[in-house]
């Protein structure tokens, strides 16, 4: 380690500042600003699981771009720890609340501004004229007019179709495990 960043380091323990973020930082988004009464209503299905009930969603239509390789905006919806610790965002999921959770408000694509997957905008699509803005969840953390780092429709080092968003018998069992205490 290079003397400037030990003493930089050094210099902002002593005046109480943390050299690393010790929390993580708070989620940018308003989600008070979104209307959740559009959300669909839990599932009735009971003990659902992340591994049991979750993940093979996840799968088919998240993991591709929120994997283990190069997860957009930080987010690892692979596994349950990735889920509950979130990412450059902050936290997606308030366990027992997910009228609260950005998460299901994202899966359930009620708000343009932050469906996943990004719905499809005539004339750019995603991150396009009126789009989301840069680096937000709804253009997947990439640059107006981009796909991902690649360029294509598949996410990070994918080709091929868009990923298929969840339906809403779907974003109503992530409701479920999510009110259930995302266990």
């Amino acid at each position: 380690m290079k003397p400037v960043v030990v003493l930089t380091a050094l210099g902002l323990l002593l005046a109480g500042i943390p050299a690393t973020a010790q929390t993580p930082h708070e989620n940018h988004w308003d989600i008070s600003k979104i209307d959740v009464s559009k959300l669909p209503a839990a599932s009735d299905q009971k003990d659902v699981t992340f591994d049991k009930d979750i993940l093979p969603l996840f799968k088919a239509s998240c993991v591709r771009c929120h994997g283990d390789q190069k997860p957009r905006a930080g987010l690892r919806l692979d596994t349950l720890d990735g889920v509950l610790k979130g990412g450059h965002d902050g936290k997606m999921v308030v366990a027992g609340d997910g009228a609260k959770s950005l998460l299901l408000v994202a899966a359930a694509r009620i708000d343009d501004n932050t469906a996943m997957p990004p719905k499809r905008r005539p004339r750019g699509g995603p991150g396009g004229p009126g789009g989301p803005p840069p680096g937000s969840p709804g253009n997947g953390g990439q640059p107006p007019g981009t796909n991902g780092p690649t360029g294509g429709p598949g996410g990070p080092g994918k080709s091929g179709p868009p990923p298929k968003p969840l339906t809403a018998d779907e974003a109503g069992l992530v409701r479920a495990w999510i009110d259930q205490g995302a266990k």
